[in-house]
């Protein structure tokens, strides 16, 4: 049975992490950071991944199921750049847990989630450019499950533009400057591969922003992959029984090697 332990990586209300290792022994596995979605908010918590937690601990990988500062009362002081800065923050705190591969993390996140897990996978590409600054543990790829992945073009009316809004503290017309450091589909190019899994009954995020973002991403140079489901809803890539399930562990054991 895997094995779960809690860790902080900061001070502040919601600066912890569930660490998932494989039951067996061996060699210091590979780490998936596991970011949930909920548009941000204070009620989603990283128990939606708790299931994924452990399917990624069954293949053999280490899973490191994150929490970070929401929005809403309760969130402890969510939005730009607290969330964004945590999320660095956790996965760097990688580096000071023992028996862990980091030169093998990659990250997986579904829907606010997915673009959590995109934005990540660009911080060492960027340099000290963006919250949390240089990395210190690099991404090596990620794999984005319905991930907002256009934070323009959502708070544009492409999907939950009211939580875009407030997690960035107004509009891209407003703020360009948070849009261009937030926003995955900004940000481009990364340097690493990107894999979008999104189902087509989709009705929250609408997959033709993966569709739209793996083409602008491939024509910066990046390796993206756009891989759409027939008759996936959004919370359903959340069942570790799903078939969309089964092509993100697939993908995942290609970044990780």
């Amino acid at each position: 049975m895997a094995r779960r332990t809690t860790h902080r990586y900061g001070p502040r209300r919601g600066q912890i992490g569930d660490l998932w290792r494989p039951a067996r022994g061996g060699d210091a596995p590979g780490v998936v950071v596991l970011i949930h979605g909920g548009f941000w908010k204070a009620p989603y918590t990283k128990l939606l991944m708790t299931r994924l937690a452990r399917s990624v601990a069954a293949s053999g990988w280490a899973a490191w199921n994150i929490e970070y500062r929401r929005l809403g009362r309760l969130g402890g002081g969510g939005g730009w750049p607290a969330t964004f800065a945590d999320v660095a923050a956790a996965i760097d705190h990688l580096a000071r847990l023992d028996g862990l591969d980091t030169d093998r993390v990659v990250t997986c996140g579904h829907s606010a989630g997915g673009h959590l897990a995109l934005w990540a996978a660009g911080r060492a590409c960027h340099g000290t450019d963006g919250p949390g600054g240089a990395a210190v543990v690099p991404v090596r790829g990620v794999v984005s499950l319905a991930g907002v992945a256009d934070l323009t073009h959502a708070a544009r009316g492409g999907g939950g533009a009211g939580a875009v809004r407030d997690l960035m503290g107004g509009g891209p017309d407003e703020v360009p400057d948070r849009y261009r450091m937030g926003s995955p589909a900004a940000r481009l190019p990364f340097g690493v591969p990107q894999v979008l899994v999104h189902g087509l009954a989709d009705t929250t995020v609408p997959p033709s922003m993966s569709e739209r973002y793996v083409l602008a991403a491939r024509e910066a140079g990046d390796p993206a992959t756009y891989v759409p489901i027939e008759g996936v809803a959004h919370r359903q890539m959340l069942d570790p029984g799903d078939p969309s399930w089964a092509v993100a562990l697939d993908h995942l054991g290609r970044l990780l090697g």
